[in-house]
Parts: structure tokens; C-alpha cells; sequence
């Protein structure tokens, strides 16, 4: 091993490489597990389970739609115009993307596990219980999907990159 760290010897290239699949579906599962034990807990600590109201699934809808909107103009601005971005502008957009990636997979993971401890109960709100979790899980994807496009347009091909 180097000096660097770099097992091969290389000196790193400085590139960052896309969040990945299994890193998603970590964190995603991680949510789940925790979300589908906040059902057993609460009942078992004799507290009522929380309800999933039109807010939480709205809030993710608008954090979709921010990062949304935020990765069309970095597309245009890096893809269609070819302007650079400031260096600033162009870290603080991609460590948005990435931190709201790992994010919305965890929440998105936590209302499904919810949702899924939900289903068979005989509860009054159950079923209210598991509308709400699965409208905020949906909005949690549709959050990480925006995440991870927003990630793709702040990458430049290599053509693009100064000599």
C-alpha cells in the first residue's frame, strides 16, 4: 500500500465517482428496519405510534421539486451552454445531491418499513398509517431521484476538464 492509501500504488485522480446503487439500498434498508421497529416500540413502551400526516409527504414533495428544479439549471448551465460552474457553486451542488440522496433513501426506507409494520393491523388508523407512509415513501423516491440527477449534472466529460 502507498503513502497515499492507494492500494494500487497510483496516485488517486481526484475524481468522484456517482453514489452507488448499494450504497442507496444501504441506507435504504437501514431505514426500513428502523422504520417497521417504530410500531413494535411504541406499543410495546405504551405510546400511541405516530401518524403520518399530509405534511411529511408534502415536505418531500417540495425538497423534490427544489432539487429538481436545481439540477435542470445546473444541466442547462454545464450541459447545453457549456458554462463552468464556480468551483464553489459546483461542490456545494454536488454535496446537496449527494446528502439528500442518502437521505431521501433513508427516510424513503423508514415510511416503507412503517408502512409494512402497519399492514394486518387491526389498529383504527391503521390504514391511515400506511396511506400516509407509502405517500411519503413515493415522495422520498421522487426526492432521491432528483437527488441523483442533480448528482449526473454537476459531472463534466472528460474533454471538458482544463489541460
Amino acid at each position: 500500500m502507498s503513502a497515499e492509501g492507494d492500494p494500487g500504488g497510483e496516485p488517486p485522480s481526484g475524481a468522484l465517482r456517482p453514489t452507488s446503487l448499494l450504497t442507496l439500498l444501504g441506507w435504504a434498508v437501514v431505514g426500513a428496519v428502523l422504520g417497521w421497529a417504530l410500531h413494535p416500540v411504541a406499543d410495546r413502551l405504551g405510546v400511541v405510534p405516530p401518524l403520518v400526516t399530509r405534511g411529511q409527504p408534502l415536505a418531500l414533495a417540495l425538497l423534490a421539486a427544489i432539487l429538481g428544479y436545481v439540477a435542470w439549471i445546473t444541466y442547462r448551465a454545464v450541459h447545453v451552454r457549456r458554462e463552468r460552474l464556480e468551483a464553489h457553486q459546483a461542490v456545494n451542488r454536488l454535496v446537496l445531491a449527494r446528502a439528500c440522496a442518502l437521505v431521501s433513501a433513508l427516510v424513503g426506507g423508514g415510511y416503507a418499513g412503517y408502512a409494512l409494520s402497519w399492514i394486518g393491523d387491526r389498529a383504527e388508523q391503521a390504514d391511515d398509517r400506511i396511506a400516509g407512509s407509502l405517500a411519503a415513501a413515493g415522495c422520498a423516491l421522487v426526492a432521491l431521484v432528483a437527488a441523483l440527477l442533480l448528482e449526473r449534472a454537476c459531472r463534466v466529460r472528460d474533454d471538458d476538464k482544463p489541460a
